[in-house]
């Protein structure tokens, strides 16, 4: 809450603020769906009418948030917001299923590149003749995602 506003008469900058963003994501979560635009309420000190944002407005920002730090694409989000509406229980289930299954593919694939990188940090460290391994490995063509791996494999450890 915004020191000197109650919730139910939050701003753009306080709803921002309560959710830890900045007023451009609340507008752009407003373009994508996620989050309604309130219809502007009573004029200002300035003339111009304001809209004003309450704790369901926040809950839902929060939440938007939080499933995108859980890895959900905001595409997943909205369907997930769609579910809330319909209590879709095994729907959501599926959906954090599918995005366990990502998230493990993702922590296997972080997982090989750190082998990679430790197995050309320990090459690198041995002192062997030419330049070190972790410098050449990223100058090969297929220094893609996998070219790491494929680098860390041709270099002898131990």
């Amino acid at each position: 809450m915004v020191r000197g506003q109650a919730v139910s008469e939050m701003t753009i900058a306080g709803l921002a603020h309560a959710g830890g963003v900045g007023v451009e994501t609340v507008r752009y979560y407003q373009r994508r769906g996620l989050l309604e635009t309130p219809a502007r309420g009573g004029a200002t000190g300035h003339g111009s009418a304001v809209r004003r944002y309450g704790p369901e407005d926040v809950r839902r920002l929060r939440f938007i948030r939080a499933a995108q730090a859980a890895g959900f694409t905001l595409e997943q989000i909205a369907a997930l917001i769609a579910l809330d509406a319909t209590d879709d229980r095994a729907r959501a289930r599926a959906l954090a299923q599918e995005q366990i299954a990502a998230l493990d593919a993702k922590i296997a694939e972080l997982q090989a590149a750190r082998r990679s990188l430790a197995q050309l940090a320990e090459a690198c460290s041995m002192g062997s003749a030419g330049p070190c391994p972790i410098l050449t490995a990223f100058d090969h063509p297929q220094s893609s995602r996998d070219g790491l791996t494929h680098a860390a494999a041709r270099q002898p450890v131990g």
